[in-house]
């Protein structure tokens, strides 16, 4: 089943194309090269070479010398990494290319560079022998706790396939010393047309870009002799195994179980209605697992079941348990439990009636969003159809499939998927743990008895707890608009209520189906004591998981039951509000519920006591973790150790007081005067004057115009340098901080955005393609107006101790130059072109209005603000760039914090 608007073919060479067109963002198309080889058809000599030939791609090609072909799409302004990308699996390559469709010449080009991806990637021993430091480092940030065990147990769990021994990322060895020639092979043999496909979605004409991929991609070649696409699985062999793995920075005790099957097929629409079962299957477990994971009396941290994709053409059955310490046994029967009682006797009418309306609705969701339909999601159908021969019909047949199908699927089709599923062979348990805790871990023999003697409990059917009360006891009287304002530049509504509030409605045709709500408050955590701090920072958190108004959170998940909505409070440092979302017929629910979250808090001890447990087990081991160690430890530096600053820990949690949190809760949420409400979507103005009136110009008011406090924690100044020395592996974590006062401007805001970009481009061209000491060196910035003008730029990267300090050398000296002579004017001009571009496309976001119109709220600036950004951008010059970098990036507010192996600690 393909969608019948995409346009398909194969040529004579079998080179595969799909085209679409779509306009959803406008002025944009998306350019895929599909390639059906991944590591798993690498030779012993040859592992890690599918990955390398995928970096090899973008470091010269017929058309694009060296790196040519990164310089030139980002002064067309398509980003390195976050547009223009790849990646590489067992089975597959993909490239990634987004353009704008309105400008012929790089769609011309797109052509072009998908044409030299295909089979003209030149491969060049110099450029071989840079690019192997750079993948080294890739697969160095992998190195851990989990890489570690996996090696232990992936062989095992994969029947010792080839699978287990063709990790996309390739082994060290091979990839410090292969021949060019291997590269230049696996390309050759692979990277052939009846094994590629362009795949094109966006504004763009069908008929051109069918005649173009026709002329372009004919000629392509394969060999006289072409080796044969082996489709490797991982074979059932019936027999089931126990592999228990210790680590000494694993934090966690994780218990898996594996039932791995035949994937099915989805190519039909009987596959399809084979997989709705399924899906519902999964939804109905969730749902329960839900419901036991939220209660005060789960014996686990976390307890999860359902069929899941595997690799190599199965499919697993998995029960996934976190469990707390010491408490392996109970978390194990508790779920074992679960899973029996669900293969025994199925579910009730209701679970699945409320499952099913809950698929529909979104399938319905979804369906009234066709025209909108985003091309990213489109392009992952389409990749399917190609990669895994999945069906796409597309979403007006899966929705018309799906209102056909499912009010037909009865329980017994559902308990006898389950039974079908939960098998004793081909099954595998890993027992995952901290090393200190060896002595301790149960064996094989234990949970084959664990096992057995759930099977000989008794177990009752499912039952849940039925509330017939509602949400509220009454409904609110309804207030008063008192005054409508509009601003023509923004198209922008402003409704004054006679409680205080405002209400800020921002239709929007992005889409024609969705709304965002938001609500903003000044105060926060800021206006409360030290002592008061951990309750009053995890009050909304705490609060809201106990439910709200009559219903409990079970109560809470049977009301939004079929509808697509979303309530969550948040009380921040230095505010206080509520975001959510729904489609327009739920809105008034979703208006209702956020009503209830303002004016009915509820108690729950009970859960509070569970969620509480529940957290102290899940931090007993955080201190194994190196990495999270050393966020920890930067964290406390930054922050001058307040507590306010310093992360989480058992001390913390202890401080947390139950009725405190509520208290403040109600505190934060009692005066809606102070409040600005946020809508902005899919909203008629005249329709939804009457849900503000009834829902939030009814809520309460103090008139109390708090402002936040200012707690004086800023960064400290200076320079400080700190290095730790935790963790096993030869891996280094470097980051740098410039931090300091600034006058908050949206200019200055640029201007910094500006400087972190370039710094950022001259980074990756210094660090990554230069030295080759590094993968992706990340610099990031962040200004702030409030309480007082403050900026920081921070520069990440991770490397080998051996490079550690070169790298760190060249990172300040590339900041050196930045102050001394600003950007190169090519530098600025990436930035320029690729920021253009970026706000271009957020300008058709309700996601990014709503982030933009919340921080213009906070700040107390202009809503046509956004409107400025272009020529602000187009203006700026090296000269603002390197005049920004002295005053920022001058080394008199510095710090540097370092984690090196512990093996370092005496060589230091």
């Amino acid at each position: 089943m393909l969608d019948s608007k995409v346009r398909t073919g194969h040529l004579p060479n079998g080179f595969s194309y799909y085209i679409r067109h779509n306009n959803s963002p406008e002025k944009r198309a998306l350019f895929y090269l599909a390639v059906k080889a991944g590591s798993i058809l690498e030779t012993h000599k040859q592992q890690g070479l599918a990955h390398f030939v995928e970096h090899m791609s973008f470091n010269g090609t017929t058309h694009f010398k060296k790196n040519e072909l990164v310089d030139y799409l980002q002064k067309s302004g398509i980003r390195f990494g976050a547009d223009l990308n790849a990646y590489t699996g067992f089975d597959e390559t993909v490239y990634k290319l987004p353009v704008p469709s309105d400008n012929p010449v790089l769609v011309a080009k797109a052509f072009e560079v998908i044409r030299d991806w295909a089979q003209e990637a030149q491969l060049e021993t110099a450029e071989i022998d840079k690019e192997r430091g750079v993948i080294l480092e890739e697969k160095r940030l992998g190195k851990g706790a989990q890489e570690r065990m996996q090696r232990v147990y992936w062989p095992v769990i994969l029947n010792h396939s080839r699978y287990a021994y063709r990790m996309p990322i390739g082994n060290e060895l091979v990839l410090k010393t292969f021949r060019p020639q291997e590269i230049r092979s696996f390309y050759r043999d692979w990277y052939r047309p009846d094994l590629q496909a362009i795949i094109i979605v966006g504004d763009v004409d069908v008929d051109l870009m069918e005649k173009q991929v026709k002329l372009l991609f004919s000629d392509l070649k394969t060999t006289a002799r072409p080796r044969e696409r082996t489709a490797y699985r991982i074979p059932l062999t019936g027999e089931s195994h126990f592999v228990k793995v210790t680590d000494r920075e694993m934090a966690s005790t994780e218990v898996r179980v594996l039932i791995k099957h035949q994937r099915a097929a989805l190519k039909t629409v009987n596959d399809y209605r084979a997989w709705l079962v399924r899906e519902i299957f999964n939804r109905l477990m969730a749902q329960r697992l839900y419901r036991l994971n939220m209660s005060a009396t789960a014996p686990f941290i976390k307890g999860e079941i359902g069929v899941e994709e595997f690799i190599g053409g199965l499919d697993s059955y998995s029960l996934n348990l976190s469990a707390r310490p010491g408490a392996i046994e109970q978390g194990f029967k508790a779920l074992w439990l679960e899973n029996k009682r669900a293969v025994q006797f199925g579910f009730t009418e209701e679970e699945i009636e409320r499952v099913k309306r809950d698929y529909l609705t979104v399938m319905r969701a979804a369906f009234l969003e066709k025209g909108k339909q985003s091309s990213d999601v489109l392009m992952n159908d389409y990749l399917g159809v190609f990669l895994h021969e999945k069906a796409a019909p597309g979403i007006e047949e899966e929705y018309r499939i799906s209102k056909d199908m499912i009010p037909a699927i009865s329980s017994k089709e559902i308990s006898e998927y389950a039974k079908s599923v939960f098998s004793a062979a081909n099954r595998d348990l890993l027992l995952l743990a901290p090393e200190k805790d060896a002595h301790l871990l149960p064996d094989s023999a234990a949970f084959v008895r664990w096992m057995a003697e759930v099977e000989k409990a008794d177990v009752t059917p499912y039952q849940e707890e039925k509330s017939a009360l509602a949400l509220l006891d009454s409904l609110p009287a309804q207030g008063e608009i008192v005054k409508q304002l509009y601003d023509d530049t923004t198209q922008i509504t402003t409704l004054i209520l006679g409680n205080g509030a405002k209400v800020i409605l921002k239709p929007t045709a992005f889409r024609d189906n969705e709304i965002l709500i938001s609500a903003y408050a000044a105060g926060g955590t800021s206006l409360y004591s030290d002592s008061d701090f951990q309750s009053a920072t995890e009050a909304a958190n705490i609060i809201h998981s106990f439910g709200v108004g009559n219903l409990d959170q079970n109560g809470i998940q049977s009301f939004m039951a079929g509808k697509q909505i979303s309530v969550s409070p948040f009380i921040t440092e230095r505010a206080q509000g509520i975001r959510g979302a729904s489609t327009k017929e739920d809105l008034e629910s979703a208006l209702l519920l956020m009503h209830a979250t303002f004016t009915s808090p509820r108690m729950d001890t009970t859960v509070f006591n569970g969620m509480m447990a529940k957290a102290k087990a899940s931090m007993m081991n955080r201190w194994m973790d190196p990495g999270q160690n050393f966020q920890d430890s930067v964290l406390a530096v930054l922050g001058k150790n307040n507590i306010r600053r310093t992360g989480p820990s058992l001390k913390k949690l202890k401080q947390i007081r139950p009725e405190r949190s509520l208290s403040i809760y109600r505190e934060r949420f009692a005066d809606a005067s102070n409040f600005t409400f946020l809508i902005a979507g899919s909203i008629n103005v005249d329709s939804i004057r009457p849900l503000v009136a009834k829902y939030i110009a009814s809520l309460p008011s103090l008139y109390r115009f708090e402002q936040a406090r200012d707690l004086g924690l800023s960064m400290p100044s200076g320079v400080i340098r700190k290095t730790y020395y935790r963790g096993l592996e030869n891996k280094v974590a470097v980051r740098i901080i410039y931090s300091g006062a600034c006058d908050f401007t949206i200019k200055n805001a640029l201007h910094i955005s500006a400087l972190k970009e370039c710094l950022q481009i001259r980074l990756l061209e210094r660090l990554r393609e230069q030295e080759g000491g590094v993968y992706a060196p990340a610099v990031s910035a962040n200004v702030s107006k409030l309480p007082s003008g403050r900026y920081s730029i921070s520069i990440g990267f991770g490397c080998s101790t051996e490079n550690v300090e070169r790298l760190i050398a060249a990172t300040r000296e590339e900041v050196s130059r930045m102050v001394q002579y600003g950007p190169s004017r090519e530098n600025l001009q990436k930035y320029q072109a690729e920021e253009l571009m970026l706000n271009e496309t957020q300008l058709t976001s309700n996601a990014f209005w709503m982030g933009y119109l919340e921080r213009q709220v906070q700040n107390g600036e202009a809503f046509g603000e956004i409107y400025s950004y272009p020529e602000i951008i187009k203006r700026i010059t090296q000269k603002d760039i390197q005049e920004t970098a002295v005053k920022c990036m001058n080394g008199s507010n510095y710090m540097q914090f370092v984690l090196m192996p512990e093996t370092e600690k005496n060589n230091n």
